[in-house]
């Protein structure tokens, strides 16, 4: 007698975090050993494989490509240890492939995504050539072909301007619907100063060399981190989350940072009690987790529980911005825009002199139910004040 096994979504799943379906790597009828990657599931900050949880073959699919879905919830189904090709002689028609898919291995792995994607563009599966694993075709395969083909959607409005539509992925959904939702419940006010970082500068000069040697690069991020500790730890109304009845303070500081990705979106990996750490480890994390995260090989755990972000948006270019969505439910957001030279009156030798000096700006931007200017100013000082006086 087989024994159908459940495939579930994992629990643990970070309040406000959104999930759905993205892919399954197997069809119904098809073998699957234990442990290997069965579907993929997208959230607004990470895309988690899932392990199959037994060897077998895929019975039933119960939650498609493209389903919002939520922690416990039952996706399919498994038979242990049944063969493939039995199953596969059972699957209903719906499951299998389309026939103009069949030709080939790859075709006959086509998601429904893909399927409706290439009906609607009136496109064959041999047309195009797959990237994924063992020649799979992707839904970016399609949508890459349509575009170097030229092709376009159809018109939405009565307009004469003609656009060519570029699909949302499902990490820009979230993005949009996360971002909304900030914007939605909590009135942003932002506060902006500017430091200076000579100091800063002469000390990464004095060590990245020696950080090198030891294995972690010495980026000006890892001295915002520090500063940022100092700065939480002074004002902890900054490290909270709002509730209607009373404000919840967190002794840890873990620090979200947010990286953005070369094939387009953000993610924010979160360092996790950086109270705890001196620069050098502070290095060390930040190294591990932006590689990851560029390489989307993130976990879940490390992009939850965070109770502060830092958007170091000055790396592409920008002076301020203003305001930088809140990552709810958090309180706060800083950000540190482009490092360069200006010119600064300076009066610390008894009169005013003009010296060019690396300065930066920094924004607080925050959520003014939990946090007035006042905090906002104190926050911002004693982060300017650590990066100023550092030794």
């Amino acid at each position: 007698m087989t024994k159908l096994i459940d495939i579930i979504m994992p629990t643990g799943q970070q309040e406000g975090t959104q999930s759905v379906v993205a892919r399954w790597f197997k069809q119904v009828g098809e073998s699957v050993v234990q442990h290997e990657p069965i579907l993929e599931i997208s959230t607004d900050k990470v895309m988690m494989e899932l392990p199959a949880p037994a060897s077998g073959v895929l019975k039933e699919i119960l939650k498609n490509e493209n389903d919002e879905i939520q922690p416990g919830m039952l996706l399919g189904r498994m038979e242990e240890g049944a063969a493939a090709s039995v199953a596969a002689s059972a699957q209903p028609e719906s499951k299998r492939a389309c026939p103009a898919a069949t030709s080939d291995a790859a075709a006959a792995e086509l998601s429904p995504a893909v399927r409706k994607l290439l009906k609607e563009h009136g496109l064959e599966a041999s047309q195009i050539s797959g990237t994924g694993k063992g020649g799979r075709i992707s839904h970016q395969d399609v949508m890459a072909f349509i575009e170097q083909r030229g092709a376009s959607a159809p018109s939405r409005s009565a307009s004469k301007l003609q656009g060519k539509m570029v699909k949302h992925d499902q990490m820009r959904r979230n993005i949009a619907q996360h971002m909304v939702h900030s914007m939605s419940i909590a009135p942003h006010v932002t506060s902006v100063f500017q430091a200076d970082l000579s100091r800063i500068i002469d000390h990464r000069e004095k060590h990245k060399h020696d950080f090198e040697k030891r294995g972690a690069k010495l980026t000006f991020t890892t001295y915002f981190v520090r500063a940022t500790v100092a700065a939480l730890q002074a004002v902890p109304e900054v490290n909270s989350r709002w509730h209607d009845d009373a404000l919840e303070l967190f002794e840890d500081c873990n620090i979200g940072i947010g990286t953005a990705l070369e094939q387009g979106g953000l993610i924010v990996p979160v360092l996790q009690k950086a109270q705890d750490l001196d620069l050098f480890g502070t290095a060390q994390k930040l190294q591990d987790l932006t590689a990851r995260a560029r390489a989307g090989k993130l976990e879940t755990k490390d992009v939850q529980d965070g109770t502060f972000t830092i958007s170091n948006h000055g790396v592409s270019g920008s002076l301020v911005a203003t305001p930088i969505i809140i990552n709810q439910p958090q309180s706060a957001i800083l950000g540190i825009g482009k490092l360069e030279k200006r010119a600064i009156v300076d009066d610390s030798a008894g009169s005013d002199e003009i010296r060019v000096k690396p300065m930066v700006y920094v924004t607080l931007t925050l959520d003014h139910r939990v946090l007035d200017g006042f905090k906002a100013n104190a926050f911002l000082s004693t982060f300017v004040k650590t990066l100023e006086e550092w030794s």
